[in-house]
């Protein structure tokens, strides 16, 4: 079974996109090129701030739901922190 990740992007209008992928240098690519979530058409991404791994769907989904209730400033907080965890 393939692990799960979460990632965040920061875009060119100052949000940041949460979202989840079992592959996420592709995802990103999918982003970057106009391919990935109808808000990243409109919002290109300006670089990947960061990614967690979660064991399955199911725990990454609800993670994700709940991160992007979040105003960007705290998806930024959390990017700082899931580096420092390496």
């Amino acid at each position: 079974m393939p692990a799960w990740w979460l990632y965040l992007i920061e875009c060119r209008n100052g949000a940041v996109y949460t979202g989840i992928t079992t592959d996420v240098a592709a995802r990103y690519r999918a982003h970057a090129e106009g391919r990935g979530a109808k808000y990243t058409r409109a919002n290109p991404p300006l670089r990947l701030l960061a990614q967690r791994r979660y064991l399955n769907r199911s725990l990454a989904a609800k993670a994700e739901q709940a991160i992007k209730r979040l105003p960007a400033e705290e998806k930024r907080k959390i990017a700082e922190t899931w580096a420092a965890d390496g």
